[in-house]
């Protein structure tokens, strides 16, 4: 399942930098994460770490894009060509 930002988020410029998959950049108002890309740091890390950073817990699962781990491993494989 890809991750979601709401709208409490401060900007704090802490989960961009820390996103390996490059899913989060910073949309009209507040960041935004790429369902497209984000894995949930599968592959990278063993939680992701967006959330880890986040000061504030702003960043939840998105209901929106239910994946398994499973495929979330495809979508990093298809991501990364490995």
């Amino acid at each position: 399942m890809a991750l979601i930002i709401d709208d409490s988020c401060i900007n704090c410029d802490m989960c961009e930098p820390e996103c390996p998959n490059e899913a989060i950049t910073m949309g009209e108002e507040i960041y935004e994460i790429d369902p497209a890309l984000c894995t949930e740091c599968v592959g990278h890390y063993d939680k992701p770490t967006c959330v880890s950073v986040c000061p504030i817990d702003c960043i939840d699962p998105d209901p929106q894009h239910i994946e398994s781990h499973d495929e979330l491993l495809v979508k990093y494989a298809t991501i990364t060509g490995r």
